[in-house]
C-alpha cells in the first residue's frame, strides 16, 4: 500500500493552515493527490453570533450564503498556499453535508486523512470538536492527526510506533508503512506496568523486524516497564526520542466504556505535541 490519496479536512479553525501546509507536504513526499475538502457547515447549525447583520428578511438564505463565502475563501488560502510552496497534484471540494459525515464520506476514497486535534480553546468553528473519534470509527482508513499548536517540516524522518500486541495496533502498524518507509529511524516500542505479565500474544522482535525489512523498513524494538501511566510513558520516550510521528492504534478498549476512543488513545490526543497517525 501506499498514499496514492491524501485527504486534509480544511475549516476556519487557527490549526487549518498549518496542517494543509503539512498535509501537501506528505503529498509531495509520497507522490500523492492532495484533496482539501471544506465543509460549509450548512448543516452544523453553527453561525457566528455576528456573522449576520440583524433586521435580515431571510435569516437562512443569508446564513448559507455567509457559509459558501468563508467555505470558498478557505478555498483560495489553500490554493494560494499550495502556489507559494511547490508543485503538487491537488484539488479543492466543498460539501454541504454535516461535517463529520462529510469527512467519512470523501475520506473512504482515500488511503490516508489529515485532521486536526481536538481544541476547545479555538471557538472559531465550534461545529468540528470531537471530530477525530467519529471519523476514525467510521472512516475505514488511517488518520493523521494534527496538533494545534506547534510547526512540522515535512513527511516523518523520526518515527515512533505504539505497540501491545493488538489488533488496534497491529492495523496501526500495517497503515502506516508508506510513512515509515520514508523514515530515516523507526522505534517499535512497548510498556507495561511491573506486575502485567509480558504475555506470548506479541510477536517476536526477530519476526516483526524480518516482516518489516521486507517492507523496506529497519527499526529497533524496546519492550519497557513503568510505575507510570502508559499514556504519560508514551509522550516520555517520544521526546526523549525526538520523534516527529507518533503511530498507535485507535482503541485500546470497550468502546460504550471508553467513550469511543481507548483512555490512552484520548489522553495522547489530548497531550501530543506531534503529529500521531491513528488507525482502526
Amino acid at each position: 500500500m501506499n498514499f496514492k490519496t491524501i485527504l486534509v479536512h480544511l475549516d476556519h479553525s487557527v490549526g487549518s493552515t498549518a496542517r494543509a501546509a503539512l498535509a501537501a507536504r506528505w503529498a509531495r513526499a509520497h507522490q500523492a493527490h492532495l484533496v482539501g475538502l471544506i465543509p460549509t457547515g450548512l448543516y452544523d447549525g453553527v453561525i457566528p453570533a455576528d456573522a449576520i447583520a440583524t433586521g435580515m428578511n431571510d435569516f437562512i438564505a443569508e446564513s448559507a450564503d455567509y457559509l459558501r463565502r468563508r467555505a470558498e475563501a478557505i478555498g483560495r488560502e489553500f490554493r494560494e498556499s499550495i502556489a507559494a510552496t511547490g508543485e503538487v497534484s491537488y484539488e479543492v471540494r466543498l460539501a454541504d453535508g454535516a461535517t463529520v459525515d462529510a469527512v467519512v464520506q470523501h475520506g473512504r476514497a482515500s488511503d490516508l486523512v489529515v485532521l486536526g486535534q481536538d481544541d476547545a480553546l479555538d471557538a472559531r468553528d465550534l461545529a468540528v470538536h470531537g471530530l477525530v473519534g467519529p471519523v476514525l470509527m467510521e472512516v475505514g482508513q488511517p488518520a493523521l492527526v494534527i496538533p494545534s499548536a506547534g510547526e512540522f517540516e515535512g513527511a516523518a524522518k523520526n518515527a515512533v510506533v505504539a505497540w501491545n500486541g493488538t489488533r488496534e495496533s497491529a492495523v496501526a502498524l500495517h497503515a502506516a508503512l508508506p510513512a515509515l518507509r520514508c523514515a530515516s529511524s523507526v522505534t517499535i516500542v512497548s510498556f507495561r506496568h511491573p506486575r502485567e505479565e509480558d504475555g506470548n500474544r506479541q510477536p517476536s522482535s526477530a519476526d516483526m523486524r524480518r516482516f518489516l525489512s521486507r517492507h523496506g523498513v529497519q527499526a529497533t524494538f524496546e519492550r519497557n516497564v513503568t510505575d507510570i501511566d502508559v499514556a504519560d510513558a508514551l509522550l516520555s520516550r517520544v521526546a526523549d526520542l525526538g520523534a516527529d510521528l507518533l503511530v498507535m492504534g485507535g482503541y485500546g478498549h470497550s468502546r460504550l466504556r471508553e467513550l469511543i476512543l481507548g483512555g490512552v488513545t484520548r489522553r495522547i490526543l489530548a497531550q501530543m505535541a506531534v503529529p500521531v497517525l491513528l488507525a482502526h
